[in-house]
């Protein structure tokens, strides 16, 4: 049977801490440990751990602040198993998570492994339309939410899996603070490692509650993918350059039907707000969340859009070094 050390890089969040660690106490396999790296939160966190020593096999460390890459290498060097479960700690898993990770281990042989990104029900509406803005086929290609989606899976860090030991013979997470997840994941491909998607492992994701901060979120993303792709020019899509096509266009419709008096381009984002809308609708029966979707969209793919505009030009044009241009979203 896979060992399992679950890893959790932490940055305040206490709330949502007590309740990642109580979806895990309550998982029907037990034989796991858990490992929380405090980096350099400003809360008190040690007590909210202390509440699960009797129930967990869980450790605690706090560190200065690097942001979640090296924080999470900080945790893996610390683990003792076998299999490295990389968690974010604003989700919750269902009871059956290490169960069904055990289960899809032994029967699909890979070196890492992610599963889907999910709206709990309890969530509020907010959350639940930011949820479909970045998993829904029509925004993000669903591939946050869907095998079907992609060819070849991407792990993301909100909920990820890799064996220990490759893990470390790639030097684990770079020093990106953001997009370190997709980093390490092509890394691992052009290593000629294995990926794969299990069905059943689901997270429920709380993401960004405030539209502003969503929108800061995806922006970065935005700005962090042409720097993804100079390292790793063999998986460069098309597709990535969507959201900047999507706001040129935007931009060009409104000229369009100011200057030469015709809607034709608009008409276009009006087909597209229609899907939108009514794809949202169908997949969470909720008006309000559907209304919220086409907001969330529209503010991610625009958000998203102009970081990757951005980013492209001071990368491409300009020739900047991606450490020069963004210092922000590499550790020192």
């Amino acid at each position: 049977m896979p060992t399992i050390s679950i890893i959790i890089a932490i940055y305040n969040r206490k709330d949502e801490l007590f309740e990642l660690l109580g979806s895990l106490s309550r998982q029907t396999n037990r034989d796991f440990e858990v490992i929380v790296v405090d980096d350099g939160s400003q809360q008190t966190l040690l007590p909210t751990v202390e509440n699960f020593n009797d129930i967990l096999e869980i450790s605690f460390y706090r560190k200065e602040n690097t942001g979640p890459g090296l924080t999470r290498n900080y945790g893996a060097r610390r683990a003792k198993n076998e299999w490295l479960i990389f968690l974010d700690s604003d989700v919750i898993v269902e009871k059956d998570y290490i169960q069904n990770i055990k289960k899809n281990i032994k029967t699909t042989p890979c070196d890492a492994f992610g599963g889907a990104d999910k709206a709990h029900r309890g969530f509020n509406l907010m959350q639940k339309a930011i949820s479909y803005s970045m998993t829904s086929v029509f925004t993000t290609g669903g591939i946050r939410g869907s095998k079907k989606a992609v060819s070849r899976f991407q792990p993301r860090s909100f909920n990820m899996g890799v064996k220990k030991e490759v893990f470390e013979s790639v030097g684990g997470f770079s020093e990106m603070r953001i997009g370190e997840d997709p980093d390490l994941s092509m890394t691992l491909w052009e290593k000629g490692y294995t990926t794969a998607f299990f069905d059943d492992i689901g997270v429920y994701h709380k993401r960004r509650v405030d539209l502003g901060k969503f929108s800061k979120q995806v922006y970065q993303f935005g700005c962090a993918r042409p720097i993804l792709n100079q390292r790793h020019p063999n998986f460069v899509k098309p597709t990535f350059a969507f959201p900047s096509l999507f706001l040129i266009g935007y931009v060009l419709g409104f000229l369009e039907y100011f200057i030469l008096r015709k809607g034709f381009v608009l008409m276009f984002y009006g087909i597209y707000t229609f899907i939108i809308f009514f794809h949202a609708l169908y997949k969470t029966r909720n008006m309000s969340i559907a209304a919220m979707a086409v907001i969330s969209t529209y503010i991610q793919m625009f958000s998203y859009g102009w970081g990757f505009l951005k980013s492209w030009f001071l990368l491409n044009i300009l020739r900047q070094k991606p450490e020069e241009a963004f210092p922000k979203h590499f550790h020192k």
